[in-house]
């Protein structure tokens, strides 16, 4: 990349990347801990130490100990911003801060790591408020646990967490801090107008003495590299399908819908044929103008939520189809979709729809690096990735390379419906399917 930049591995096994910037004087750090719900007895302390993280630090031989507040105070005088993100294999560790403020982020950043405080007052507020808000899976969710484990099989990401024998204490959490925030198998990544192999220096002094892991929080892959075909319906009581996940859809409404979720086959980012892949599923579903949005939603009225998008992480890659529509639809909205699949795997895409969809990828890819904040992450997904940190500018150039062939070929397999998994959900009194199965 054409950017001056710095990457090293500590002797603990942190990942530590700077990159340099130009332009505004802002500087962003992400930290990215593999974090993913791999050990079911660990589900309620890995909520709890991700929403508690950032909230203390303990006495050592040069500060005092931080309650919330002092972190908080601290982070304002810096003029930075902290936050703690869950994904599904990764708790991300994330600030911005003026140039100025960078050092004592970093110094803040270690003693959070380094000297943790996980207070019992602070851990009785948050198990307070998660009683009063449990977070129950809603009705996608359920769904999409149900097409998952019907197409890849048995896995963290479709069982669901089971319940803990004993409300988590503190020194779970700080067991849990021991075994999981550790530096073997994390990356530190820092976009900074400063020198990069100084910041390098100043990060190598603060975070050396930081021990542990790797933690074995690690998706493992899905039983099927590609999902298994075939059909599954579950339903709800009447009045109750898709009400917490409507908001989800965009409505917000609260009221019944009719959800479907599709996984089709698809291929890592590396791979060659991801490019052709993200071509074909940006005609398919990837835009308001796609084909089956088109069909879906502009001429049949079914759907008011349509979209088809690549999924990936450790565990595997598929296309994940989506559509939600009014009770009663989703039996129609799963054979639009198949039709709509079908057509476009046997015909393969016009060259006008090949050149749009190039045209809108390229101009994402862009967009995807619009600002510092969007850049340090997608920079620090790259590099917890194993890509390089230059993927996405080279992306550019591989799908000006693409072939209409290519698109058409990729659509030929990767959308042919005797390859996808098709699940619905309905309300009970409008499912007629005779295929139902319920989950």
């Amino acid at each position: 990349m054409n950017r001056e930049t710095s990457d090293t591995t500590l002797g603990n096994g942190l990942r530590v990347v700077v990159v340099r910037t130009h332009g505004a004087p802002l500087a962003e750090v992400r930290l990215v801990l593999p974090y993913a719900r791999t050990a079911p007895h660990l589900a309620e302390a890995q909520e709890l130490l991700a929403t508690l993280f950032g909230t203390g630090t303990g006495a050592c031989a040069t500060a005092g100990a931080r309650t919330r507040q002092d972190v908080a105070d601290l982070a304002a005088d810096l003029g930075a911003e902290l936050s703690t993100v869950v994904t599904a294999e990764s708790l991300v560790v994330a600030a911005s801060v003026l140039r100025t403020g960078l050092p004592g982020v970093l110094a803040l950043l270690s003693d959070l790591l380094l000297r943790p405080a996980y207070r019992e007052a602070e851990l009785a507020l948050a198990q307070r408020r998660a009683a009063v808000s449990p977070r129950t899976p809603g009705p996608r969710q359920r769904l999409r646990r149900a097409l998952l484990g019907h197409a890849f099989g048995t896995h963290p990401l479709v069982d669901p967490p089971t319940a803990p024998a004993a409300a988590t204490t503190p020194e779970d959490l700080y067991a849990l801090h021991a075994r999981a925030v550790v530096p073997d198998g994390a990356v530190l990544l820092v976009t900074t107008p400063d020198d990069p192999d100084e910041v390098g220096v100043r990060v190598r002094e603060l975070l050396a003495p930081w021990s542990g892991g790797p933690s074995g929080l690690v998706l493992p892959p899905f039983a099927r590299r590609a999902p298994r075909p075939g059909r599954i319906a579950l339903t709800e009581p009447a009045g109750t399908a898709g009400t917490a996940g409507t908001a989800a859809a965009g409505s917000g409404s609260g009221s019944g819908q009719a959800l479907v979720l599709c996984a089709a086959p698809a291929v890592p980012d590396g791979h060659p044929a991801h490019a052709p892949l993200h071509l074909a599923q940006l005609i398919l579903g990837g835009s308001a103008s796609s084909r089956l949005a088109r069909r879906v939603r502009d001429r049949h009225g079914l759907a008011y939520a349509v979209s088809a998008d690549l999924r990936g992480n450790r565990a595997g890659d598929w296309l994940e189809i989506e559509c939600a529509g009014a009770p009663g639809t989703a039996g129609r909205i799963a054979g639009e979709i198949t039709d709509c699949l079908r057509e476009l795997a046997a015909d393969g895409p016009s060259p006008e729809e090949v050149e749009r969809a190039r045209a809108y990828a390229s101009g994402f890819t862009r967009f995807a690096l619009a600002t510092r904040t969007e850049e340090a992450s997608a920079l620090a997904g790259f590099a917890a990735a194993g890509l390089p940190l230059d993927w996405l500018e080279g992306y550019r150039d591989r799908l000006a390379k693409v072939t209409h062939h290519q698109v058409a070929a990729a659509a030929a397999y990767f959308l042919d419906p005797a390859r996808v998994a098709v699940s619905t959900l309905d309300e009970a009194d409008h499912d007629h399917e005779s295929d139902r199965s319920t989950q």
